[in-house]
């Protein structure tokens, strides 16, 4: 279980260190599988440290273009949260039956047509899997049909037979209670604008990320799937909000240990879709916190951000 602490630690790292760093925890904590919590977090925050100097030295391409890359992939993710059960359904062909996402009715196949619902061909959470997907390898003009397609789902709810009439409207989960539904474009005009920007910049400037990135998210289809886990349940309301807050410190850690200010753009976004979602919808806030204190952990990131990086750019300054 060591060897996982590894992975959050550049590769390089992995390849010169990593035996040694093993060989130091099993001496340390002899007969232990995984380190005590105190370890693990330091040796997180070492690896996101030690990979955040790796990006800012990169002279490939400008801090602002991967800013926006990293807001174009953590806006898709967000898309396709509320959608991971429904996608692992409809790709292994399983009947939800009364654990479908706001379907008139129980028992139904996305393949199938059934009384009060008109076909649906696809699942509305292809598309941000699409787009996620190209993201990740640095095609963004393979991502933006995809969410052009999204946007174009979200304003004819209602009447667009490709993805349906249903499915797509109940409230999806944001962490801390900012709820969405494939109607609100401002979580996909956002993300369409992200695209464009990247596509208009030449692709080979942008990072390309493992596939292995795919992997955390088939597991949480898998997971979601199997167990009929739907994004209005408190369980998967707690381990999003985990997730989110481990999000977080990660971009405070990487910002506070280079002193660049590309890790506030993906914050700033997210902040922003969420944000707009509570003061638009206040009363569809789900088993969350009242609406000002969300609004207030929403926004106080974007400040701890900013400052991290001026006190380090201060400790950097010869003296």
């Amino acid at each position: 279980m060591n060897r996982l602490l590894l992975a959050a630690h550049p590769a390089a790292y992995r390849s010169r260190h990593g035996d040694e760093l093993l060989a130091c925890l099993a001496e340390a904590y002899p007969g232990r599988s995984w380190p005590p919590p105190r370890e693990v977090a330091t040796l997180a925050r070492a690896g996101v440290q030690l990979r955040a100097r790796d990006a800012v030295e990169d002279t490939a391409r400008p801090g602002w273009l991967d800013g926006v890359h990293m807001a174009a992939l953590v806006l898709a993710a967000l898309a396709l949260v509320p959608y991971l059960q429904d996608v692992w359904h409809w790709a292994l062909r399983i009947d939800p039956g009364a654990h479908a996402i706001g379907f008139d009715f129980a028992g139904w196949y996305p393949w199938a047509e059934g009384p009060g619902t008109a076909t649906r061909l696809l699942p509305y959470g292809l598309l941000p899997l699409i787009a996620l997907a190209a993201l990740l390898r640095g095609r963004p003009w393979l991502a933006l049909p995809a969410v052009g397609a999204m946007l174009y789902a979200g304003a004819t709810l209602g009447s667009s037979q490709p993805f349906g009439e249903e499915g797509m409207r109940g409230p999806g989960y944001y962490g801390l209670g900012a709820p969405l539904t494939a109607g609100d474009l401002v979580l996909s005009g956002t993300l369409f604008a992200a695209c464009a920007v990247l596509a208009l910049c030449r692709g080979g400037r942008l990072r390309r990320y493992s596939p292995r990135w795919l992997v955390p998210v088939v597991l949480a289809m898998a997971v979601a799937g199997s167990l009929h886990i739907t994004s209005v349940g408190p369980l998967f309301q707690r381990g999003q909000f985990v997730l989110e807050v481990a999000a977080l410190l990660a971009a405070w850690a990487a910002t506070a240990a280079t002193g660049d200010h590309r890790w506030l753009i993906p914050v700033t976004a997210f902040a922003f879709v969420r944000t707009q979602a509570v003061v638009v919808h206040p009363d569809w806030l789900v088993q969350s916190l009242p609406g000002l204190v969300v609004l207030l952990l929403l926004i106080m990131p974007l400040p701890a951000l900013a400052i991290a990086a001026r006190r380090r750019q201060e400790r950097a300054l010869p003296g």
